[in-house]
């Protein structure tokens, strides 16, 4: 990501006001003392990944499997998701913590890397047809500091930048309906296999979120984006939604959009796209 980007993306941010990272309080006038909030949630979102086995070592052929699925309930084996919140005056300190295990998703082996020795040689695998599965499991962790630049019961902006850690592992499966054969017929990729791979990386972001209240009643709109990037992968975040203000918090119900990309050849995640809605308890004390 450069310079440019990034400066342009931010000033948008800035514009558009962003949107609601779980854990923020409800509007209201900056105060002394410290205040805290935290919201337990569940987000159940639907995947869209591309995945490289490879790159391949001399003599050898290794699988680009693709994953797009939106029903992700049915296979969900495990999820745990919290996010918190601390303030004194205008200055904030924010965190967000997901644990994912989406189970078998389905997928698609979309090609072949070979390598005959005189470097990597990719195959198509779209005539081919055939059947895959993929398991996605991870966490992420974001952990920001902000200000709030706007402060009052109808609306809040708050600036942020800190850091998001992704912790991944993905594993895929898959029989197709035939061999697969390397452009120069040296080599050929068994039908039926599987292959698994994990990594991690670390981005700085930079953002803003806040909400803005529906006229005198306890309604309000949540809002949040970011983007960042680092040790060549982009990231970046949108959500918004509804909530409900109560004495001791609110509700919310949000749609959240979280994507990641990887420009170097030898990650093994080129690609991964999470969005879905959120449903989340915020409490505040």
């Amino acid at each position: 990501m450069n310079a440019l980007l990034v400066k342009k993306s931010m000033a948008e941010l800035l514009v558009v006001a962003g949107i609601v990272m779980p854990g923020a309080a409800f509007a209201q006038e900056a105060v002394a003392g410290w205040q805290f909030s935290v919201m337990p949630y569940v987000w159940l979102p639907g995947v869209k990944a591309d995945v490289k086995y490879g790159p391949p070592s001399g003599g050898t052929a290794t699988a680009n499997v693709n994953a797009d699925e939106s029903d992700v309930l049915s296979n969900l084996q495990m999820a745990f998701m919290i996010a918190g919140e601390a303030r004194k005056g205008r200055w904030l300190v924010a965190t967000d913590y997901m644990y994912l295990d989406l189970g078998k998703q389905d997928s698609k082996v979309k090609s072949v890397d070979f390598n005959p020795g005189n470097g990597p040689v990719n195959a198509s695998t779209s005539q081919i047809g055939g059947s895959a599965e993929s398991s996605f499991k991870g966490s992420i962790l974001s952990l920001v500091g902000g200000y709030a630049a706007i402060s009052t019961p109808a609306a809040s902006l708050d600036v942020i930048a800190g850091l998001r850690y992704m912790d991944l592992k993905v594993s895929s499966s898959w029989n197709l309906n035939t061999t697969v054969t390397s452009p120069s017929g040296s080599q050929t990729f068994s039908r039926s296999g599987s292959a698994s791979k994990s990594g991690d990386n670390t981005n700085f972001i930079i953002g803003a979120k806040g909400q803005i209240k529906l006229g005198q009643s306890n309604w309000f709109v949540p809002y949040y984006a970011d983007v960042g990037g680092g040790s060549s992968t982009s990231t970046w975040q949108l959500a918004t939604g509804v909530g409900y203000a109560f004495g001791w918090g609110d509700i919310r119900l949000d749609y959240r959009y979280l994507a990641y990309k990887q420009s170097n050849d030898d990650k093994f995640l080129e690609k991964i796209e999470l969005g879905g809605f959120a449903l989340g308890a915020n409490f505040r004390f």
